[in-house]
């Protein structure tokens, strides 16, 4: 069939009824019925000829043109497409490199091959506008809340009908036992929105904390005003959660607002999440205070923070420690979450050992470094000193304040401390000389004795060695490995070097070998600085 014997308006209006159908732009669809008839055209005249389709977008005639473009004689490669300068004075008047001559050629006759590849072509050019007009649609709806038609389940993932197109619950993101059947209403947390050519785009969660947070701000009118944050939220998607909320108008109880009128609020949350239980947290900027509240129902008698290690061990009642721990560890598995520390939990007694440990070890430090009797090492302790150094270099007046301590004993515990300190420096940098410790390290400010040995040890035997470190590797730091944090130890980290100190000495270091220009430091710096006040700036608009 000769596309000039059918009906010229018969394009039109099948580029309108999928462009309608589809909800995309006709032009697109006229556009993929130009390229499947020039790929037609290509297979009656040939596929190296540049064949073009143009269709009328008032009447429906389909114009079929051959271009040919001139290029200069050593660039010619298609003959059917391409023609010199010379070539082209026979159809042209002065013809010059870069110019088409186009010709109207006859339309084709298409047959059932052409026609199903023109077929092909239409709807693969069709589908992928219809993909562009939904990403287009949904990508700055990422992160709310939309209601869904359940269209099929597929091997455990559901499909759900978003109005104008397809998304995807992934069963990882189902919550618990969730069972659909076509047709159901489904209501759902857009995740994720990110471009793809084959499959879906959009992708849906009912598990995500974020869902949670969403369904609250429905719910709750003061968080949608702003009167209310949500600071943080952890799920046990199903079974349990806790939720922190802070409130910015000091009449308004964060906590009440959240649970309602005889819990009407909290509970239209719990019935969308299928019975999930909710805990209302209050939230506080103090850490262990935020914690006790997250630990709730349990009650804690003491909390110790190491901000460093990013870790705190809680410690409480023997009777509470399992309800502080929880079924399977969910409570204390979701209060971290919450806080975003590790978290240790011991009782009362293992708190009692673990401190009396403690106490018999530097005890019995100063015993056997100051040779003091038991009585005086333990008196120092209780007092709070922990060191040798800390006896050694500390004010006369802090040592004065110990009962039976005059000056004349406070100058011998703090002679025999030194005494013992350098000597074990001179022992240390002996050390350190025998495993071949050069003295460009030796010399470098900020090291001790001690610290030098630990580096020999690790292979650090030069400046050179000691700038290639990274600071983790000095002061150590926490990986993820399989979901769990492991620790990875510092080669300075028993001497309490964190890892701010560790970056500033390798970065010192660098500087004195001639690696790095302080300058270009300073320039970064000011650089960071204006980007941070650009933040500041911007979340003033906001």
């Amino acid at each position: 069939m000769a596309i000039t014997s059918a009906n010229q308006l018969e394009l039109l209006q099948t580029a309108e009824a999928v462009a309608r159908e589809k909800m995309i732009d006709p032009g697109l669809v006229i556009e993929a019925m130009e390229e499947s008839l020039a790929r037609a055209a290509k297979s009656r005249y040939g596929a190296e000829m540049d064949i073009r389709v143009s269709i009328d977008r008032k009447t429906g005639r389909a114009t079929f043109t051959r271009v040919r473009t001139v290029v200069e004689e050593e660039l010619l490669e298609n003959y059917q497409a391409e023609f010199t300068v010379e070539q082209a004075k026979q159809y042209m008047e002065n013809p010059e490199v870069g110019q088409q001559y186009i010709e109207e050629v006859p339309p084709v006759e298409m047959g059932r091959i052409a026609a199903q590849s023109a077929k092909q072509v239409i709807l693969q050019k069709v589908r992928e506008a219809e993909r562009d007009r939904q990403y287009e649609e949904f990508k700055d709806r990422a992160g709310t809340i939309i209601n869904g038609l359940v269209k099929r389940e597929e091997y455990g993932n559901v499909i759900v009908d978003i109005g104008r197109g397809e998304a995807v619950l992934r069963r990882n993101e189902k919550i618990g036992r969730e069972s659909y059947r076509p047709n159901d209403r489904i209501r759902v947390y857009i995740k994720e929105v990110r471009r793809e050519q084959r499959g879906p785009q959009i992708f849906l969660s009912r598990t995500a904390p974020e869902f949670m947070a969403e369904l609250f701000k429905m719910e709750v009118p003061e968080i949608y005003d702003g009167i209310i944050e949500i600071k943080a939220v952890a799920r046990d998607p199903g079974s349990r959660a806790k939720i922190a909320v802070i409130s910015y108008d000091g009449s308004i109880d964060p906590v009440g607002a959240c649970v309602g009128m005889r819990g009407s609020r909290v509970q239209a949350v719990v019935n969308e999440l299928q019975g999930e239980k909710i805990d209302i947290i209050p939230w506080n900027e103090d850490q262990p205070t935020f914690l006790v509240n997250a630990l709730q129902p349990a009650e804690v008698t003491k909390v110790v923070l190491d901000e460093e290690a990013g870790k705190i061990v809680v410690v409480v009642p023997d009777e509470q420690l399992s309800l502080a721990i929880g079924r399977r560890g969910q409570n204390v598995r979701l209060a971290s979450q919450l806080t975003s520390l590790d978290i240790d939990i011991m009782t009362e007694e293992e708190e009692s050992k673990r401190r009396q440990a403690e106490f018999e070890v530097r005890t019995k430090l100063f015993i056997d470094s100051l040779d003091l009797d038991e009585f005086f090492a333990q008196l120092l302790v209780s007092e709070g000193f922990t060191s040798l150094e800390e006896v050694a270099y500390v004010e006369l007046d802090e040592l004065l304040v110990i009962d039976g301590v005059d000056e004349a004993t406070a100058g011998e515990l703090q002679a025999r401390a030194r005494d013992v300190i350098e000597a074990e420096n001179t022992r240390a940098m002996a050390r350190a000389r025998e495993l071949g410790v050069e003295d460009s390290l030796v010399n470098f400010e900020g090291l001790t004795p001690q610290m030098i040995e630990a580096l020999a040890d690790d292979g650090v035997k030069t400046l050179e060695d000691f700038a290639t470190c990274a600071d983790w590797e000095l002061a150590g730091g926490w990986t993820t490995v399989e979901g769990e944090r492991v620790k990875d130890d510092g080669v300075l980290e028993k001497f309490d070097v964190d890892l701010a100190e560790a970056q500033n000495m390798v970065m010192t270091a660098r500087i004195m070998l001639g690696w790095v220009d302080p300058e270009e430091l300073l320039d970064e710096e000011a650089e960071v600085s204006e980007d941070d006040a650009e933040q500041v700036l911007s979340l003033i608009h906001i």
